[in-house]
């Protein structure tokens, strides 16, 4: 005996079968894929039809019959709830990211004030900054502040700005270097962040900038390698007793060998604007002069400049010993000296097929330095 037909609910300008007494009455419900809407007044085939998200409503295009109400918007929300957005370019919801520099989840409220308002706008500004005032914030963003400003100065990448705010972030978890300026633990990150982000600064560099003297520089930077060593170290033991996988450097730090003159070879040439050629060759005549021992017991500044006065006399690049002091920040004297311990052995520095190709020329150098 065949089975009843499925009762019909009549909504609309056409039928629609109840699925619910459909499965009632025993016959299985599929959708019914040529059945579509039309304008019971128009009947046009395709459908002429308008969804009116502002109102809810399905219109028809053509004489504007009202064919279906509270249909659901599934475009995407994009509107702007910012009060400092001018040009509606900002179309975000959900505020910004939490900041991993800062403490805290940072879901606390903001009451803005561009001070243009009732004065009980402005009280209500001023008592909620009081009532969520963290003195560990405020000192973080004074510093992180300060770190940008002098990395500003080096002239080096946001990525080493933000790795020395990181570790400068870490030292104050740790509660570290307390009774210390913090002056000098800024300038410890800074220098250990430009070697992990391959960027290498000197002593002197830094210097100059955070006006901390050498020495003290060495010392917290020591220190510094310790702290986050044994963090390292500390993490990878909580990882393993977990039974997790340890990550090798979790703060972010990894020891490095200290600069080289080969790595500060290409920063200076590029200041002094000679060619690709040059520069490869400086570092070619750097690394010899490391591997020989040549200037053994020279800082890496000096030797750089030393090496760079050699290759641009070499590659009919010539620049003067002055000049190359004003790129290096040492003496033009300094540079003589290395250079006339240099000339004595240019041979076991210079590469023969750089000779034979005539890429470079013994008889452009100047004797000893003159």
């Amino acid at each position: 005996m065949a089975n009843p037909p499925a009762p019909v609910i009549r909504m609309g300008p056409h039928p629609v079968p109840d699925p619910l007494l459909a499965v009632k009455a025993g016959t299985e419900w599929r959708q019914n894929l040529s059945m579509h809407l039309i304008c019971k007044e128009c009947k046009e085939d395709p459908p002429n039809l308008v969804e009116d998200f502002s109102a809810g409503d399905t219109v028809c295009g053509t004489c504007g019959l009202v064919l279906g109400d509270r249909i659901v918007d599934t475009r995407s929300e994009w509107r702007t709830f910012t009060n400092d957005d001018q040009n509606n370019d900002d179309p975000s919801r959900v505020g910004d990211g939490a900041n991993p520099l800062l403490n805290g989840a940072q879901l606390q409220t903001t009451i803005a004030f561009s001070g243009v308002g009732s004065s009980k706008a402005r009280d209500l500004s001023r008592a909620q900054n009081r009532a969520t005032h963290d003195k560990a914030t405020k000192t973080l963003m004074a510093a992180y502040k300060e770190i940008g400003a002098m990395c500003d100065g080096l002239k080096i990448p946001k990525n080493v700005a933000d790795v020395a705010k990181h570790l400068f972030k870490i030292t104050q978890d740790e509660g570290a270097f307390r009774g210390k300026s913090e002056l000098t633990v800024i300038a410890g990150c800074i220098f250990i962040a430009c070697r992990q982000c391959k960027a290498p600064r000197t002593f002197r560099e830094v210097f100059q900038i955070t006006k901390v003297s050498k020495p003290e520089i060495g010392r917290i930077f020591k220190q510094l390698e310790k702290l986050f060593a044994e963090r390292n170290e500390k993490m990878k033991q909580s990882a393993i007793e977990s039974g997790g996988v340890p990550v090798e450097n979790g703060t972010g730090f990894e020891n490095v060998e200290s600069t080289t003159p080969k790595d500060l070879c290409t920063r200076f040439c590029n200041t002094l604007n000679l060619s690709q050629k040059c520069t490869v060759m400086s570092q070619d005549i750097a690394s010899a002069t490391e591997a020989i021992g040549v200037l053994a017991g020279r800082s890496p500044i000096s030797t750089a400049a030393a090496c760079i006065y050699m290759a641009s006399n070499l590659s009919g690049e010539a620049r003067s010993a002055k000049d190359i002091s004003q790129a290096a920040g040492v003496s033009d004297g300094t540079i003589r000296n290395a250079y006339k311990i240099m000339y004595q052995r240019k041979e076991e520095l210079v590469k023969s097929e750089w000779i034979a190709s005539g890429r470079a020329d013994f008889k452009k150098l100047p004797f000893e330095g003159r």
